[in-house]
């Protein structure tokens, strides 16, 4: 692919920075889905779901961690290649070879270049989809799954708000000894109590149809006990209410369409600007990999070599980063409630790289245009 357009020197150097930002990536984004993954343990535990269910809901996750780490290891890997190569003398055979600061730079610009395409396509395509379908599953799991699941003996929570218990189970699905604790209704909660029953589902909706019981209900006005004889009986095993049973759409899910242009129907004016500084992050976000990587680039390839090694320039490299990330995350924060501030989310992804390519390039351009106006004029004519 991309080999041809480089020289053996590069693809050395190439393949190691290749391999080292695929190896921090995984290690950190599956570093990253074990910590955060924790959070939905007690949804899964909780509902009786399988382990398979948990890593299906949790890896629709690691797409939009990936995203977020991808230009931070860009950094990381091109430092370390580069801070490696320098202290195994390899720099200095290339500086003493003639290879101008651009000619060795070059691999970690490849690098920074596949790091943005790849995110571009992360925060454009695949984070959007797999968060909506993480986001769908969830809703799923605590609204309709965990209603299917009921176990013999177990007092179920299959939503905030309703508590189902069944004695045993046949194998053809048929429930036995069914009581239901029904909270929805603050001002009638009740208990149902049933012979038997079997679930169904209509419209997604997960429901049990009871036969031959009984509907508890204490008056609060009288204190008396209301029951309610039934011979059949179908109740609602989804959420608590109507209003539970919709989801409305975050914005981290929206295609970029979706956030440019909102639909004024389902969207109130207050967020009107979070949807905007969402757009512009994800187009934006990418180009900070190749920041990154100049930021790193400059650190290690700018100055003199020191046989003793450098710890300054890399430290302040890395603070440098540091502050660029903690800025980007300010401006989003102010941008969402001034529009008008949203160029500032641009400057901050592209300006750092421009103003690295300068200090790195500058003085390489500077002296190829020197080097022209001293050659003589035959020269000039003979080339």
């Amino acid at each position: 692919m991309i080999a041809p357009f480089l020289t053996r020197l590069d693809r050395y150097v190439l393949r190691q920075l290749l391999a080292a930002l695929l190896a921090t990536t995984g290690g950190l984004a599956a570093l990253i889905w074990l910590t955060q993954s924790l959070r939905f343990v007690s949804l899964v535990v909780d509902r009786g779901l399988s382990f398979r269910v948990f890593v299906q809901l949790t890896s629709l996750l690691i797409p939009s961690f990936v995203a977020v780490i991808l230009p931070i290891t860009t950094f990381v890997v091109v430092q370390f290649v580069y801070q490696r190569l320098s202290t195994d003398r390899e720099l200095t055979v290339m500086r003493a070879a003639g290879l101008p600061p651009s000619a060795i730079a070059r691999p970690g610009l490849y690098c920074a270049g596949i790091a943005v395409a790849l995110s571009y396509v992360l925060n454009i395509w695949i984070v959007p989809a797999s968060y909506h379908s993480f986001r769908e599953y969830e809703f799923e799991i605590r609204n309709k799954m965990a209603a299917f699941l009921l176990q013999e003996g177990v007092f179920t929570p299959v939503s905030p708000t309703m508590t189902v218990y069944i004695r045993t189970r046949d194998r053809d699905g048929t429930l036995h000894g069914i009581l239901v604790q029904d909270d929805r209704q603050k001002n009638s909660r009740a208990t149902i109590l049933a012979e038997h029953g079997h679930l169904e589902s209509s419209g997604d909706v997960p429901r049990v149809v009871l036969y031959n019981g009984s509907r508890e209900e204490i008056d609060r006005q009288t204190g008396r006990l209301n029951v309610l004889t039934f011979t059949r009986n179908t109740i609602d095993l989804a959420a608590s209410s109507k209003d539970d049973d919709i989801r409305y759409r975050d914005a981290t899910e929206m295609s970029l369409n979706e956030l440019m242009h909102p639909d004024p129907r389902f969207v109130q004016a207050r967020d009107i600007g979070k949807f905007a500084v969402e757009a512009h992050r994800r187009l934006s976000a990418p180009l900070t990999a190749f920041s990154f990587a100049m930021v790193a680039l400059v650190a290690v390839l700018s100055g003199a070599f020191s046989r003793h090694g450098n710890i300054a320039r890399p430290l302040a490299a890395i603070m440098t980063v540091v502050g660029l990330l903690a800025l980007g995350l300010v401006e989003q924060s102010v941008a969402a409630r001034t529009p008008a501030l949203i160029p500032l989310i641009w400057l901050q992804a592209i300006l750092p790289g421009l103003i690295c390519c300068a200090m790195l390039f500058w003085p390489e351009l500077g002296s190829g245009r020197r080097t022209a106006r001293a050659a003589p004029p035959n020269a000039l004519a003979a080339e």
